[in-house]
């Protein structure tokens, strides 16, 4: 018998969504069983949600049609009818933002005098920031690896 697993029969509520995969603290919160995000990751962290019998502690686990979560003594079963879709969003992120900086280099040259003008404006600002990165510097803290910070 231990080789075989035992079927339980459970009420569960049905919790419909757009696309799937979808993460797993979303349906928490589509499912009201959690008043906001941060609680539904919280209550994952802490080991308190099951998806499909097994404890799941990540906050961002994809989450299929048919997967079964358990919180708090409710059961919810996650239903799509879309097809599953695997986004990659980052590489065209990183495309789009390429070929707005080739345009404002060239137009730069073609201005001449004014060019030396918004350099010095430029590199005002620029010595501004370096001066709030100076007040940064300082021992990491060992624990946190953060710096200190001066008002």
């Amino acid at each position: 018998m231990s080789d075989e697993h035992e079927e339980y029969e459970v009420e569960a509520l049905g919790v419909e969504v757009s696309a799937q995969p979808i993460e797993l603290y979303k349906v928490l919160k589509i499912a009201n069983a959690v008043s906001g995000g941060g609680e539904a990751k919280f209550a994952i962290a802490e080991g308190y949600v099951a998806v499909n019998g097994e404890l799941e502690q990540r906050k961002r686990r994809k989450v299929y049609d048919g997967d079964v979560i358990e919180f708090n003594n409710e059961f919810y079963l996650v239903l799509c009818d879309q097809p599953v879709t695997e986004v990659a969003e980052k590489p065209k992120k990183a495309a789009e933002p390429k070929p707005a900086p080739r345009a404002k280099s060239g137009s730069k040259p073609a201005k001449g005098k004014g060019q030396g003008a918004k350099s010095k404006a430029g590199s005002q600002g620029k010595s501004s920031q370096g001066n709030r990165s100076k007040a940064k510097k300082g021992p990491a803290d060992k624990a946190t690896g953060r710096k200190p910070i001066s008002f």
